[in-house]
């Protein structure tokens, strides 16, 4: 079982090394014998420190994680003047590592251990927060959660297409129409802030995401009785049940 590592440690030389490897030769370069030859060390070595081939890909995976979240995060802007605009670079991060770095980002994405695990789950709350954003500002034209769906979806699928396209065929104009095509099924033109000319569902999408998590002036039960309220409001703007 792999452990997390520190500067210089065995393991992340170890990580390093099958990370160029894997970056330059694809899977079937990552063998064992041929990551300990490019970390300085034996083949047993891997063995004590990661258990086995997929214990040392988890480690990769992790590691991948670990560099694109301290490069999303450097560049998190916690209050941005234009939050679409923000969800147009988000993308373009995410897209842009998969097209840079195909590699590493399918084994990012077949990643199953506890720490990878984690560090996906740390990315998506950058992206719900980024949602979040939209709402409040009346932006979203759909609900929350299907929105980081279709942000994560069109991303991936991005990534997986150009990379299904032989080399000489990819155009970069399509990632542009796939990114303005998320923008507008997730966005309004204009923000839908006045509840007169928005109607309820614009209007209940940017509440709920205004409130706060722990609102001392409402009981747990209050506030997941309004959230549930809220949420049948964005999603069917208050349309009248049989």
């Amino acid at each position: 079982m792999a452990t997390r590592d520190s500067t210089d440690s065995p393991q992340r030389r170890i990580v390093e090394a099958a990370v160029e490897l894997l970056e330059n030769g694809g899977p079937d370069a990552v063998s064992t014998r041929a990551v300990a030859a490019a970390a300085g060390m034996q083949p047993p070595a891997i063995y004590r420190l990661f258990g086995d081939k997929e214990g040392l890909l988890e480690a990769v995976a992790e590691h991948g994680y670990a560099q694109f979240l301290e490069r999303k995060r450097a560049q998190l802007d916690p209050a941005p003047q234009d939050p679409v605009e923000e969800l147009r670079r988000g993308w373009d991060m995410v897209v842009e590592f998969g097209v840079s770095r195909p590699e590493l980002f399918a084994v990012m994405n077949r990643a199953t251990g506890r720490g990878s695990d984690v560090a996906h789950r740390a990315g998506l709350e950058i992206l719900h927060g980024r949602v979040r954003r939209l709402a409040a500002g009346g932006w979203l034209r759909v609900d929350e959660e299907l929105a980081a769906q279709i942000i994560q979806a069109t991303g991936q699928g991005a990534v997986a297409t150009w990379h299904s396209a032989p080399a000489d065929r990819r155009n970069p104009a399509l990632l542009t129409v796939l990114r303005e095509s998320m923008v507008a099924a997730v966005t309004r033109a204009e923000p839908a802030v006045p509840a007169a000319e928005s109607g309820p569902a614009a209007a209940a999408r940017a509440l709920r995401a205004a409130l706060p998590d722990d609102a001392d002036v409402l009981s747990d039960a209050e506030q997941r009785l309004l959230r549930e309220w809220l949420t049948r409001l964005a999603v069917d703007g208050g349309a009248p049940h049989a």
